[in-house]
């Protein structure tokens, strides 16, 4: 009984992932960790534009 409150538990972590990262693609946000995310142009990983958002 406890493994499946655990299961139940963890698929509702991912499935809250999973609806947050389709609703930040619909908002049009190119890098979802980047707290810059809808005005960066989607090159957050760059070294470049480590100081200058």
């Amino acid at each position: 009984m406890e493994n499946i409150i655990i299961i139940v538990i963890l698929a509702a972590i991912v499935c809250g992932i999973v609806l947050y990262l389709r609703r930040a693609k619909k908002r049009g946000e190119k890098c979802i960790g980047c707290p810059y995310a809808k005005g960066c142009g989607g090159h957050c990983s760059s070294p470049k534009n480590e100081n200058n958002p």
